[in-house]
Order: structure tokens, then C-alpha cells, then sequence
């Protein structure tokens, strides 16, 4: 059964840092795209990164580049979202998905099948 599980979101100071980590189960994550997303009040989610299954396949929202690094760890079957001067329009549940098929995905949540529980992120003064 596949599991996606979400953890290190919390509340931080804008300027401030937090690193995601995504644990998935029941499926080898090196064989898939994963992705990055998140849904904020009144918005839609929205694709903020998603990798690829060669470590310089990768996506930005024009919204995180430069401040966000996406990476994954084969051997921990874990991928990892790096969140650097954070925003507080960054507040949002964040959620790692991952799709049924391998080969290349949009980082787009209709291309994706399995989604984790989500973990907030609040960043706040």
C-alpha cells in the first residue's frame, strides 16, 4: 500500500527555514516523480516543486526559486523540500504526492495519484 508521510512543517518567522521531508512507503520512490504542493486559504493548490527521477530534473514555481531546493534520497526512500527566506505568503498546508505510472510528470496535482496527509506551514511575525 503506497504512504506518503509529511513531516518538519511548524511555525517560523519570515526570513526564517524549514526542511520538509516526504517518507514514502510501499512503492520504491527512486522510480518516480515526486512532487511538491500546497493549498493556502481562499487559493488553489498549486505545484511549488517537483522532481524527476535523475536529480537535475526539477521544477520551481516562479514564486520559490532561489529560496526552495527540492531533493530526494533513494536509499531513505525520502524526498526532502528545503525552504529558505520563507515569506508569509509561503503559509500554507504543503502536501508530497507521487503518480501511479513512471516517466515524466508535470508538476501539475492532476498528473499526480498518491497524496500524503499534509503539514502546515506558517510563517508569521
Amino acid at each position: 500500500q503506497v504512504q506518503l508521510v509529511e513531516s518538519g512543517g511548524g511555525l517560523v518567522q519570515p526570513g526564517g527555514s524549514l526542511t520538509l521531508s516526504c517518507a514514502a512507503s510501499g512503492f520504491t520512490l527512486g522510480d518516480y516523480a515526486i512532487g511538491w504542493f500546497r493549498l493556502a486559504p481562499g487559493k488553489e493548490r498549486e505545484g511549488v516543486s517537483c522532481i524527476g527521477t535523475t536529480a537535475n530534473s526539477t521544477y520551481y514555481a516562479n514564486s520559490v526559486k532561489g529560496r526552495f531546493t527540492i531533493s530526494r534520497d533513494n536509499a531513505k526512500n525520502t524526498v526532502y523540500l528545503q525552504m529558505t527566506s520563507l515569506k508569509p505568503e509561503d503559509t500554507a498546508v504543503y502536501y508530497c504526492a507521487a503518480p501511479e505510472s513512471m516517466g515524466f510528470r508535470l508538476c501539475v496535482p492532476s498528473w499526480y495519484d498518491y497524496w500524503g496527509q499534509g503539514i502546515q506551514v506558517t510563517v508569521s511575525s
